[in-house]
């Protein structure tokens, strides 16, 4: 009598899989590394590990609507004469023109002014469709200085300097050359067609002293009006951020490796720095060990995506939250109504990141003529007000539920974790305990 054997079922790695695979045969194919736009695409401990412990009989909630609960932030108040007052803790991140079309910069600025926020300009300078329709409009000063004069820096509201973005820590910017137009090429002193690369660091400093240097040179520029923030991406955030607080600054930008970026390397988004849960924390302890917290204002980027984001990352020590992503989602980026235009550069809505082609189907990451008159910016600075209002809106309705009469009173008591690695990370007890990991050596 015999018997048949059944076939195993196939498995795949899970190392090796589809993704893994693709990509090995694509370097085999190309010899030349990936490169895309975007942020961290792997799953790393985020916001949504945390949850919010409601008011009931402990704790006395406020009513919905009824009772205030203030939204408002000033930033840059430890130095500048003309401090920024926004009516709500939500920012919009640093995107340049150039990365960006001329409607989609228009867009979010036209969408910051009608939420009450600041929005910011990105590397290769002030477009007069951004300063114009912006009623605070942030000025970075980068490595590479595209863009930069002191006339401009003079007609911002205030100046970030950028040390370092959360998707590449210790790397520069990539604007490639299909997006290097007639106007960019001007604005940037670049050649018309030509890859640009940054540097990925700043040509005339090297350290915290020097920074200190080129920080008073900043308000000198400035007549001592403008705040000057630090940016950097969230690699050592205590060191980074005291170190940052010692050069000067009015404000810290922390920015997590979920933030994206116009371009650059697949490797370095997803295997440099640390995602924005693990860099709050200890940028909030050197501010407090410094004295400084709440003094030098903290914002943080890179994966904010909703109001309980918004109320998390403040209850965790922050003063605001800056948006990227999010704000070109809500401009229109990734739109089903595109999907056929997606389909046909080999993607779909949803997962479009080739942002450096220069051909994105949605008019916003792209100098295509054609394709920028997809985006009418009145309309999509409608679209990102309102997202930034339901933001709001959201984070307040917790507030309220937690017995808080602004943000900024949530705090690390507020909040359990539903693992291990957020709650060592947040500082916060996981859920069902008192237990905080790493906390008293245990």
């Amino acid at each position: 009598m015999s018997y048949h054997n059944p076939p195993t079922t196939p498995r795949k790695s899970a190392t090796f899989d589809d993704y893994a695979i693709s990509e090995i045969r694509r370097a085999a194919s190309t010899g030349i590394y990936d490169i895309r736009g975007g942020g961290s695409k792997r799953k790393v401990p985020h916001f949504d590990d945390l949850l919010f412990l409601g008011a009931s009989i402990s704790r006395y909630p406020l009513e919905g609507y009824r009772e205030r609960c203030d939204t408002s932030v000033v930033l840059g108040s430890r130095h500048a004469k003309k401090p920024i007052e926004l009516k709500i803790p939500i920012t919009i991140a640093g995107m340049s023109f150039g990365s960006l079309s001329g409607p989609a910069k228009e867009a979010l600025g036209r969408g910051a002014t009608l939420a009450g926020t600041s929005t910011t300009t990105g590397d290769g300078g002030m477009t007069e469709e951004e300063r114009g329709h912006s009623k605070t409009l942030v000025y970075q000063y980068l490595p590479s200085r595209y863009g930069m004069n002191p006339r401009d820096l003079r007609r911002a509201d205030a100046i970030e300097v950028v040390v370092g973005q959360g998707a590449k820590p210790g790397g520069g910017g990539m604007l490639l050359g299909q997006k290097i137009s007639d106007r960019v090429a001007e604005m940037r002193t670049l050649p018309k067609g030509i890859d640009q690369r940054s540097a990925c660091r700043h040509p005339d400093w090297t350290g915290p002293d020097d920074l200190e240097i080129k920080i008073l040179e900043l308000r000198e520029i400035t007549d001592w009006e403008k705040p000057i923030y630090v940016k950097v991406g969230g690699a050592r955030p205590y060191y980074d951020t005291a170190l940052a607080v010692k050069a000067g600054a009015d404000v810290v930008v922390l920015d997590g490796m979920q933030g994206g970026t116009a371009a650059t390397q697949e490797v370095f988004i997803e295997n440099v720095g640390q995602p924005t849960l693990a860099c709050i924390r200890p940028a909030v302890k050197a501010l407090q060990d410094l004295g400084m917290h709440r003094k030098v204002q903290l914002i943080v980027s890179g994966g904010i995506r909703n109001g309980a984001d918004v109320a998390k990352a403040l209850a965790l020590g922050v003063d605001a939250v800056s948006i990227g992503t999010a704000a070109l989602v809500a401009l229109g980026d990734n739109d089903p109504r595109w999907e056929a235009d997606y389909n046909a550069l080999g993607t779909t809505a949803g997962a479009y990141d080739d942002w450096h082609e220069g051909k994105d189907p949605a008019g916003i990451t792209t100098q295509d003529p054609e394709l920028m008159k997809r985006v009418d910016p009145i309309v999509a600075g409608r679209r990102l007000a309102n997202y930034l209002k339901v933001m709001t809106l959201e984070a307040q309705t917790i507030a309220r539920a937690c017995g808080k009469n602004h943000l900024h009173n949530l705090e690390p008591e507020d909040l359990c974790s539903l693992s291990i690695e957020a709650a060592a990370m947040a500082g916060v007890p996981l859920a069902g305990t008192n237990w905080i990991p790493g906390k008293n050596g245990f």
